[in-house]
């Protein structure tokens, strides 16, 4: 098997866990922020941000002591983590990502997998604009990434190029 081959499966794995991850991570923040009357939404959003590796340009890296931003919040979040295509940590960037990949080893993944991360890849406006809140389009990147581990089992020979895979995820 190719290097190139191998890299791109691995990193279709690493991808579509991480957007999954990210659905995850951020559906349980925001429930957090709806429960707890006593937490600093300005604070808790920086410190997942940080956590996650965003910078954000009105953050002040330094020292930690001045209170961040009151303009820091779930709004900047989602959009920084969910829906920015051009932010590799975000969910959207995660699965054009995989999608890129897959298209790159398109002879090597199933028919059935590259369909799977295609139309996972189409649908994410239209799966955006559905739901009516963040939970919900939470869901349907949980399911889509199931799907794409199911169908990857499923459809592939549990050789080489499975094992890159399942090394990514």
């Amino acid at each position: 098997m190719l290097s190139r081959i191998a890299e791109s499966l691995f990193w279709i794995g690493r991808y579509v866990e991480r957007a999954d991850d990210t659905a995850r991570i951020l559906d349980v923040h925001l429930q957090l922020l709806l429960e707890d009357p006593y937490l600093s939404e300005a604070e808790a959003c920086t410190a997942l941000l940080a956590v996650m590796g965003v910078e954000i340009d009105t953050m002040d890296a330094g020292n930690g002591i001045d209170p961040p931003p009151p303009d820091i919040d779930r709004n900047l979040v989602l959009e920084r983590l969910a829906y920015a295509s051009d932010h590799p940590s975000s969910i959207v960037g995660s699965l054009s990502a995989a999608r890129e990949n897959a298209r790159r080893a398109r002879e090597t993944v199933s028919s059935e997998l590259w369909e799977c991360l295609n139309m996972t890849w189409i649908g994410i406006d239209a799966a955006r604009e559905r739901a009516t809140t963040a939970h919900q389009f939470f869901m349907w990147v949980r399911e889509r990434s199931a799907l794409v581990a199911g169908i990857a089992d499923a459809s592939m020979s549990q050789d080489d190029a499975w094992r890159f895979l399942t090394l990514g995820r």
